[in-house]
């Protein structure tokens, strides 16, 4: 019993020393320095193997007076779709659930057949789209999307967790600030979902080509 409580009071007296020494996020926040920025590189699509997704752009709030980022976004968005469409790839939509189709900023409002759906953040999540593309031989994804931090982000980790590469331009991603842009193209530069087994590589929308 001595040795028990003389053991137990030994570790009561060094807790404090031990949670003294313990990292503080918020203390270290104002001398944290992000880390150089990530490559990104040229990339040829080919169009019979990869679908082009563009994530929850909402008319209601991508606009220069609410969020200037994904506004400035919109352009090198389209551009890119209208080279998907030209090349006859597939399209995937998706919204929000505080979305309907109806709310898609126009220059990205679908067309003809292709995809369009509503769900949860990763839109792989509870359906069959990830079995669907790869019957189509599907085996990339060129993502766009916002919010860069949240659906985005947790769809390329949905694609690179079901075996898909994921190509993402740097400039077709925007969140509500840079500093979510940032934190979210940092975890895709170097995330071992996207690293290891699966291939991801960062780009921009003017360095994407498709081939013929």
């Amino acid at each position: 019993m001595r040795i028990l409580f003389a053991t137990a009071f030994a570790l009561c007296m060094c807790a404090p020393a031990f949670a003294a020494d313990a990292p503080d996020i918020l203390k270290e926040w104002d001398s944290i320095r992000p880390p150089p920025a990530p490559s990104i590189q040229k990339v040829t699509i080919d169009p019979k193997r990869t679908a082009f997704f563009a994530i929850s752009f909402n008319k209601n709030n991508c606009i220069p007076s609410v969020r200037p980022r994904c506004h400035a976004a919109i352009p090198h968005v389209k551009r890119l779709l209208d080279q998907a469409r030209a090349h006859n790839m597939i399209i995937v939509m998706t919204h929000t659930r505080r979305m309907t189709p109806a709310d898609f900023v126009p220059e990205l409002k679908p067309i003809g057949s292709e995809i369009v759906f509503g769900g949860e953040e990763d839109k792989f999540h509870n359906n069959k789209l990830a079995e669907d593309l790869k019957a189509r031989g599907v085996d990339t994804i060129l993502m766009t999307g916002t919010s860069a931090n949240g659906g985005l982000l947790l769809t390329a980790t949905g694609a690179a967790l079901r075996g898909f590469k994921v190509i993402v331009p740097i400039d077709t991603m925007p969140a509500e600030t840079a500093y979510q842009e940032q934190s979210a193209i940092w975890q895709i530069a170097i995330e071992g979902v996207f690293t290891t087994e699966n291939f991801s590589l960062l780009t921009r929308s003017d360095l994407v080509d498709f081939a013929p």
